[in-house]
């Protein structure tokens, strides 16, 4: 099974910042053990402002500009919910 896209969203805002959040189904690996990927990150001059991620082999895990730290997993709903409550910070 290829991974299926589960979310795409792109959104330039007025000061030139990019929030983009990518959402897939994939095959449970060890890569993967939950089955999803994803990539939900606002950039703002090449720089992390806010990001979430799952890319082997850190695990779920968010940024916050220079700092990161683990993320605790629940569901794709509350993935989003989360990254979109830390946009509004």
């Amino acid at each position: 099974m290829k991974a299926r896209l589960l979310l795409y969203e792109k959104f330039i805002n007025y000061d030139g910042s990019i929030v983009e959040m990518k959402v897939w189904k994939v095959v449970k690996t060890s890569y993967y053990p939950l089955g999803v990927r994803y990539s939900l990150f606002w950039i703002k001059e090449g720089k992390i402002l806010v990001g979430y991620d799952n890319h082997f082999p850190k695990g779920p895990h968010r940024h916050y500009g220079e700092l990161e730290e683990e993320y605790e997993w629940v569901s794709v709903q509350k993935l989003i919910e989360d990254f979109k409550n830390d946009l509004k910070r």
